[in-house]
């Protein structure tokens, strides 16, 4: 939920969430953490707040993302790097040629 919700605050998209407390010791360790109300809904402010930064490269292609594509001599990687105060949406393809590294 966290991971979605920054992408979500940078993007203008929201998202609700609750947690799950279903046995004795998921309330008391939640309790434990600070959790007051075990019931409460959370938004995404709530659970992505000031300036976010959200990066996520592709491993296998997906709607959002490329998957690492392996060259011959090359390997590709497409990211996306997301800012909630800018509103900055930056897409990286990068070729890396050094394929020691990997």
């Amino acid at each position: 939920g966290v991971l979605a919700a920054a992408a979500l605050r940078c993007t203008g998209g929201q998202i609700q969430g609750r947690l799950v407390l279903d046995t004795p010791q998921k309330v008391a360790r939640a309790a434990k953490m600070g959790i007051s109300d075990p019931k409460r809904v959370y938004r995404t402010q709530d659970m992505a707040r000031g300036d976010v930064l959200f990066a996520a490269t592709g491993v296998t292609d997906g709607n959002m993302l490329a998957g690492v594509k392996f060259g011959r001599n090359s390997i590709t990687t497409h990211t996306i790097v997301l800012r909630s105060s800018s509103r900055t949406v930056r897409e990286i393809k990068a070729r890396h040629q050094d394929l020691e590294k990997f």
